[in-house]
């Protein structure tokens, strides 16, 4: 490998880093990915994909405890901890060894070790000990993020931890403090609910989910509260202290009344930083934002055109698919055939609580910001046939379009399985869909999608079944 050159060298193997070297071998290129960890980065083995397996045992577990509504009744309904750490090893296992199985079928070669930037064109790249050069035409920086602490509050994976160590935990704690209401937290809470720890969320921000249309921010807190939780919005949080009968956390609310709560265990959820330290940018003078991320064009490329930079490690949503779709723009963008910049605006947003969050596309408010006059459809869930029958009736589909046009703006949801209902809402706004070309396109019966064809009527004479 040494004396080789390869068309482009990867560093990092997550969800961006590897679907560019498959891209690139694709195209017939020569690739190389250098990894230092478990090959499929973060989500693959502490991220998107342990965690789902999580949210899936809750949600299976929820299910088994209301059967007695739909008609089945199950005793000794408990969750099996153990069995649920070992169905999570297994899953990431199966995942992580695809994608292992993906390089050597695609001929992209793995070379393992901490990579540092040496030139526009070589990598130096030390393993357990062993140092070599690896040189490149092309270099994709791949290397992801990592969770923030506060500055009063680091994580250390005892008392306060990160996502990771949440995967990970010997039991469920008796009592949980999540700090930071975004999508991460959220999950987190919804889960070991489900298990049976007393959970509060803590935000400092005025509501929970704050991307998502604030809407289906209210539905889901009120959703939550249903289940037992306790949220807390605009709060600010002075101090975080272990102690024998936990760890408190100091604060105080919206109303400027201070508050002490303990827990267990108190989860980290506020953001994720850039693995952009030591992996020799300053070397070759790329230059990055205040906080760390690389700055790079519409094609990804940093200041120096044969290097790029994909998924966490720049200002873009720190979200699975949008690294995949990077990698994959940066690599046939350098292979010289035509690709357009991404439009970050037409990005699905999915957050895996119970009821389930999805979006794309404007919000009303941003949609007015930018000067639409904005006209709204909505539907709900409690009067869908599906989710009557599958006892799920929690939630709406909210549709945001241009009132002049009819163009679709954004899709926003919440309810029932809305992480795979979604797709439909991509689909309308990759193909400039209108609330006329909606409703004219026919949906099943009975289906969750109908919510979606229900809503679009609603931009134009009112839904059929409310």
């Amino acid at each position: 490998m040494a004396d080789t050159t390869y068309d482009v060298a990867i560093i990092g193997s997550g969800p961006g880093g590897y679907v560019a070297a498959i891209r690139a071998a694709q195209l017939g290129m020569k690739a190389a990915v250098i990894e230092r960890g478990a090959m499929g980065g973060v989500c693959l083995n502490i991220g998107c994909i342990p965690s789902k397996a999580l949210l899936h045992t809750a949600e299976v577990l929820d299910e088994a405890r209301e059967g007695k509504r739909i008609g089945f009744v199950a005793d000794n309904i408990r969750l099996d901890w153990s069995g649920l750490m070992g169905h999570k090893e297994r899953v990431v296992k199966q995942m992580t060894g695809g994608v292992e199985s993906l390089m050597k079928k695609n001929k992209v070669d793995v070379i393992r070790g901490t990579a540092t930037l040496l030139t526009p064109t070589s990598i130096d790249v030390k393993g357990e000990g062993t140092s070599q050069t690896v040189n490149a035409r092309n270099l994709i920086i791949a290397t992801g993020g990592y969770p923030r602490s506060l500055p009063f509050a680091q994580i250390d994976e005892q008392t306060i931890m990160s996502s990771t160590g949440m995967l990970s935990l010997p039991e469920p704690p008796k009592r949980l403090v999540v700090i930071g209401g975004g999508v991460i937290g959220i999950e987190m809470a919804s889960a070991y609910r489900s298990f049976g720890s007393e959970v509060t969320v803590l935000d400092a921000l005025p509501r929970i989910v704050s991307l998502e249309d604030e809407e289906i921010s209210a539905e889901l807190e009120k959703a939550l509260a249903r289940r037992g939780m306790k949220i807390m919005t605009s709060v600010r949080i002075s101090a975080v202290e272990a102690g024998s009968d936990g760890t408190t956390v100091h604060l105080t609310d919206k109303d400027g009344k201070e508050h002490k709560l303990v827990g267990d265990r108190v989860l980290m959820a506020v953001g994720r930083g850039p693995n952009t330290k030591n992996i020799g940018l300053e070397t070759l003078a790329i230059p990055t934002d205040e906080r760390g991320y690389i700055l790079v064009n519409g094609m990804l490329q940093t200041n120096i055109p044969n290097v790029y930079a994909i998924g966490d490690c720049i200002p873009t949503p720190w979200l699975a698919h949008v690294a995949s779709a990077e990698g994959i723009l940066a690599v046939e963008h350098m292979a010289g055939q035509h690709v357009e910049p991404i439009n970050y605006d037409k990005i699905p947003a999915c957050t895996y609580c119970s009821p389930e969050v999805s979006s794309i596309g404007l919000t009303e408010a941003k949609a007015k910001e930018r000067g639409f006059e904005v006209k709204i459809g909505k539907f709900p869930f409690s009067a869908n046939g599906k989710a009557t029958i599958l006892a799920s009736r929690t939630g709406f589909v909210k549709i945001v379009a241009d009132a002049q046009y009819g163009e679709i703006l954004g899709v926003h949801m919440i309810g029932p399985r809305v992480t795979e209902l979604i797709a439909e809402g991509g689909m309308a706004l990759s193909h400039e869909a209108t609330s006329e070309s909606m409703v004219h396109t026919i949906h099943a019966h009975p289906t969750l999608y109908e919510a979606m064809l229900e809503a679009a009527h609603g931009l134009i004479d009112g839904p059929i079944h409310i």
